[in-house]
């Protein structure tokens, strides 16, 4: 069964939530003497999740087949990408890839290793394969709503450091960190949609740094 959960947030804009994969995670299954290992990794990007497909190729040199699909970014940054790695045309990427998709998540990696054991399975034998086991290692790897944030950099002098403070609470941004010097540095999440009013009320307060 997948593992949904729910992240912490207030007040959040449906625009600013995503559904994603929790942690990495690995299952396997015997399917007609083949081997087919599942992959699944948390990508923030589309460097990440060629990085995670790099290593587990890396690791399966041996393997006959490491079919993936990758689905990173939102709206119209929206980037969704497979490859067969050998398998025929459509049968082992593409059908990843739909795994990733019916559960409409994003930011997540997925490979699946075959060690070919002797039987071909034919073409709706490795669509149902890959995809199964895609499926398998998704649910393995839990799902969890998550909100995209946007980050800021405050410079505040001391004096208005109270209010400041009031105004991030009111729009219900998290304080990440504070560096005390001749001014208060503060770095700053809030959800995406809330950011640009949150910056013109900072406006009078402070200087924002990005």
């Amino acid at each position: 069964m997948t593992k949904l959960i729910a992240d912490g947030r207030r007040g959040a804009d449906m625009s600013d939530l995503y559904l994603t994969i929790v942690e990495r995670a690995q299952t396997e299954q015997r399917i007609e003497r083949s081997v087919f290992i599942g992959f699944a990794a948390p990508a923030c990007n589309e460097d990440e999740a060629r990085q995670f497909v790099a290593e587990i190729r890396e690791l399966h040199r041996q393997a006959t087949h490491n079919p993936f699909a990758y689905i990173v970014g939102t709206n119209s940054e929206r980037i969704e990408y497979f490859h067969d790695h050998g398998e025929p045309g459509g049968t082992a990427g593409k059908p990843i890839l739909g795994a990733i998709a019916r559960l409409n998540l994003t930011n997540v990696a997925v490979v699946v290793t075959r060690y070919y054991g002797g039987k071909k399975l034919g073409v709706r034998g490795l669509i149902d394969a890959y995809g199964e086991t895609a499926s398998l290692v998704l649910a393995a790897a839990g799902i969890v709503e998550r909100q995209k944030k946007a980050s800021l950099r405050l410079i505040v002098e001391y004096s208005a450091v109270d209010q400041v403070q009031y105004i991030l609470t009111q729009y219900e941004a998290t304080i990440i960190d504070r560096v005390f010097a001749q001014n208060v540095e503060i770095h700053a999440e809030v959800a995406e949609s809330i950011a640009p009013a949150l910056r013109e009320a900072l406006k009078p307060h402070t200087q924002l740094l990005d």
